[in-house]
This record gives structure tokens, sequence and C-alpha cells, in this order.
């Protein structure tokens, strides 16, 4: 079908978390008009996540912090970071910062910095630690995108990125309620978060979906380190999809269905769920990996707290516990069970130190790319990445349409067709994800989920329509069978176990494997292998 040009606007982001909040600002203030896309309401995705209670953001405590950082974030990534853009992100964390605060955001400081709880996750040391509060921030971005007369478009997703001589001309869009539409653009922004809608239990609001990792593959880009996916503990019961607050795992005993202690067997389980208690995500790196593996295996965990945590609460528990009870109705004494659960990528999209892409006019920022951290993150980063690449991507998609000029095409092309049954097409995706792509991962099983993918695959039949929902949705699930089998592949290359990517089958980090898994399309088709020693980095006209 022929779709005529809706509207034409310097730069177009799609997202609205903190990175394309940030992206869109920043695009505006450099007098850019910029259309703000989001797949839920504005101010949503992993950043705005209901289930949490915070947005934890670390930064160097001072200029002299900034090296020591920088090898931390590279250690704990176990080589699978790019340190040349690591470096970058460091040096950007505190200006934005110091932006963000001056724009008027509160943030919230500890009273008691040098408490051990504050110590992020797999980090050494204390780092200059705050919390942004979600109603401030909330208040100040929307007062700063109305004043730059941002055109915000809320409960729209992105289906097709639309090229002319490989350089980007607009976005196909779906608008609930208005069907699909074709927006010009001379720059595009990536800020869609990352990919665990592909999983049936997920820490993720339903419009982190995976669409923009696939969207930028399909453009040209290349994807990084996509096998490096968090999986965080979190109550399936009594308010399902909440995170728990792993600091609290040191006043734990964890309970199976029979009533028996998980880690009975272990002579020195109070050591492990101490070293458990300082990272959210699960590593292989760590003896700690005993508890996921337990929770693993038992599917449903029992959490009891020990006496001490009333008479000795950190302040870092005490918030997480104010806010269970002022959010969630819940306090320590009520029964709860975890389990694991899929959270946040670690790799995605590859960009460069100003968030471009190899794709002329396409940027990216957020958890939607890769490289910044490694097969494992320090916690408190994942914000801190929103904040500085958000705002690069801004500028630097703005300073990319001001020298670029309008493409003169009034229409484009866009195929209506949908894929019958296809909610029982994406239901079995997940299930295969959720049971092969998760904390424990096997060859075989591996092997097998890549065949079942694409038999699912092989059902999904696209047929006409004229029902725009129906297109929408079918064109997300074809987006996300792709992006999980890409995955699968990743994850089953890597025949080793590095930080949060574990295979029961290869339990050991292996030197032959030091190198990143870059993911590519051409000519149709997936290229899944080992990124050369020195990859060329192209530049942008």
């Amino acid at each position: 079908m022929r779709l005529s040009k809706s509207k034409n606007f310097d730069v177009i982001v799609v997202g609205a978390g903190i990175a394309g909040i940030r992206a869109a600002i920043k695009a505006g203030e450099a007098g850019c008009s910029v259309l703000l896309l989001s797949g839920g309401p504005i101010f949503s995705g992993s950043s705005f996540y209901p289930g949490t209670w915070g947005l934890g953001l670390i930064g160097p405590e001072s200029p002299a912090d900034e090296e020591d950082l920088v090898q931390s974030i590279l250690k704990v990534g176990c080589g699978m970071a790019d340190e040349k853009l690591v470096r970058s992100f460091v040096s950007g964390i505190g200006p934005a910062i110091s932006e963000i605060k001056g724009m008027g955001i509160r943030l919230k400081e500890a009273k008691k910095q040098n408490e051990k709880d504050f110590i992020p996750c797999f980090d050494h040391k204390h780092r200059a630690w705050h919390g942004i509060l979600f109603e401030s921030a909330k208040e100040v971005f929307s007062k700063r995108l109305s004043e730059l007369t941002v055109e915000q478009m809320p409960f729209s997703e992105l289906l097709e990125i639309t090229k002319r001589d490989g350089q980007i001309t607009g976005g196909v869009v779906f608008q609930k309620g208005k069907g699909i539409q074709w927006f010009g653009c001379k720059a595009l922004v990536l800020a869609t978060g990352g990919y665990g809608g592909l999983f049936e239990r997920r820490l993720t609001t339903n419009d982190v979906t995976g669409m923009g990792q696939w969207l930028g593959l399909q453009s040209g880009c290349t994807l990084i380190n996509m096998e490096f996916m968090q999986m965080m503990p979190g109550y399936v019961t009594p308010c399902s999809k909440t995170i728990f607050n792993e600091k609290a795992f040191r006043f734990v005993s964890l309970y199976g269905q029979e009533g028996n202690n998980l880690l009975e067997k272990f002579p020195n389980q109070w050591e492990i769920l101490i070293e458990r208690s300082t990272h959210g995500p699960f590593t292989s790196r760590l003896p700690s990996r005993e508890v996921d593996f337990a929770l693993v295996k038992e599917g449903e965990v029992k959490v009891e707290y020990q006496p001490e945590i009333r008479n000795h609460m950190p302040e870092f528990i005490k918030t997480y516990f104010d806010w269970l009870w002022e959010q969630k109705h819940l306090t320590i004494d009520d029964e709860v069970t975890i389990s694991m659960f899929a959270h946040a990528a670690n790799g995605g999209i590859r960009i460069r130190e100003d968030a471009s892409t190899e794709v002329k006019g396409l940027f990216a920022c957020g958890e939607v790319t890769g490289g910044m951290h490694g097969a494992d993150r320090l916690g408190g980063l994942s914000t801190a990445n929103g904040l500085v690449f958000g705002g690069r991507a801004g500028k630097s998609a703005a300073d990319y349409a001001k020298r670029t000029g309008v493409d003169q095409t009034k229409y484009c092309y866009f195929d209506f067709w949908e894929i019958p049954k296809r909610e029982i097409i994406r239901k079995g995706m997940q299930t295969i994800m959720t049971g092969a792509a998760m904390v424990v991962r096997e060859g075989k099983a591996l092997t097998n989920a890549v065949e079942s993918i694409d038999t699912l695959m092989e059902r999904c039949i696209q047929k006409p329509t004229t029902d725009p929902k129906a297109a929408a949705a079918s064109r997300r699930l074809w987006g996300q069978l792709h992006l999980a089998r890409a995955i699968l592949q990743a994850e089953l290359l890597r025949s080793e176990s590095r930080g949060s990517h574990y295979r029961k089958d290869f339990p050991e980090l292996s030197a032959n494997f030091g190198r990143r898994i870059q993911i590519c399309w051409r000519e149709g088709g997936f290229r899944v292998g080992f990124e050369p020693q020195e990859f060329e980095r192209r530049e942008i006209g």
C-alpha cells in the first residue's frame, strides 16, 4: 500500500524512557522540530517500570575516581566492553548529573553513604550514588518538552525505518486509534529499551519488545553482546513482577515447596548469601551463583527474613521496605515467593561515542545499545547510560539534521499483512526463550530452541489485511522471532561461561572466546560470528 507522508520532522525519537526523553530535549534545544514516540505512555519502559523501587544512578566520586570506574567496568565486563566507549561514557556521567540537577530534578542522596549496601552491584568500592525521584523527573522533563514544543505521540510503535540511498528518510508508525502513518525525518534516534518481551517471565513492561534492535539490524546496524542479559530475582507472589532487593539476601532463609532449606547442603550457606547480597543480577563468575541455580531448579521459592534485619536494618534496605509498603502494601512480615526473571540487556546496537550507528542518520541510546557494558554491568550504570548517551544522541541527531536536506519523497510503500494465531505463536516463542535462554543454558537445549523458533516462523503465513492493529502486531511478532533466533545463535556460539552467560555444558570461562559476538543482517539473513580483533569503525558521511 502507498502511504503519503503525514508530516516532516527534523528528528524522530523512538522511546520515552530516560534515554529517549533526554534525546528529545537535546534535539529540541538545538532548534530542531522533534517527534517523540512511545509504545506506552510518555515516561515508560524500564526507566519508569512500576515494579522497581527506585531509579539508582552512580558516577565517579571525583575526576580522580574516573580511571578506577573505567577499570571496574572493564573488569566486571569480562573483556566484552569497548574500552574507548567506556572511557567516553564515564567522562560524561558527571556533566550529565550536573545538567539534570540544574534543570531542577531532585535526586535522593544517601544519608549513610558509607554503608556497604551503597556499593554498586559487582563493584569493589563506594561511588557517587544518587536516586532519581520519579515524580520530580516527570514534572521537570514534561515542562521542558512542552517548552520546546516537542510533539508527543504515546501508544505508538515504529514498524519500519525508511531509507533512500542509504540515508534515513523517516519511519512508518502505528498509532493506537489512528492507524498506520508515515512520518518523514532527517535523523532518527532509537531509544526503545531492551528485549525482555521475548521472555515469558520478565521484569519489564509490555512495550519493551526488542523491536528497536530488530529495526536497527534490518537497517544495517550491528548488534553486539546480545547473549549477555541480566536475570534477576523478583516476586511471584503476592505482587508479581516486583523486583526483589538483593541487599536483603544476607538476612533471609530460602525454602522450597516441600519446606526444605534450599542451601542446607552448603556448609558456608551464609557466606554465599552474603556474597549474593552484593549484586542483583545473576553472574556465573562468583560462588553466589549457587543461589540462582537453586532458585531455577525449584522454580518458586519462599523467602523468610531473619530477626536481625528488624533490629539492624540498613538505610538502603529500609528505603526499599518503605517503598514496598507505600506502593504494594506489603510488610517485612508478609509471606512472599520469588523466582528468576528476565530483566535488562547488556548488549544491543553498536554505537560510537557520539551515539551514531553505521547507518547515515540513525542514532541509538539507552538499553537498546551495547558496548559500554560487558558480560556483567555495574549497578546504577543503566540510568547513567540513558542520561549520557541519550543527551549525545539528541545532540548528534540534531547536528546531522541541520546539515542534511529535506527528502522530497512524498510517499512510501508499506505491505499490509497479518499473521493468523499470532498470540499463540508469541506465547510459544516466550516459552521457548524462557526455557532455553535464561540462567542455565546448554547446547542441546539451545539447538532445539533454534529449531523450535524455525518451526514457529514456518507457521507465520502472511495474509493480506486492512486492519492496522493486526498489521502492527504481526510486524512486531515477525521481528521478535528473528531477534530471538539471533540471540539463541549467539548463546550457542559462546561455548563457555562468562558473566551473565552460563553454559551448563561449558561452565568455565575460556580464553578462546575473549571477543564480542556480533550479529549482522545481510542479504535477508543473519551473520552471527565473533568480532574481528580490530573491527573497522566506519564513519558517517
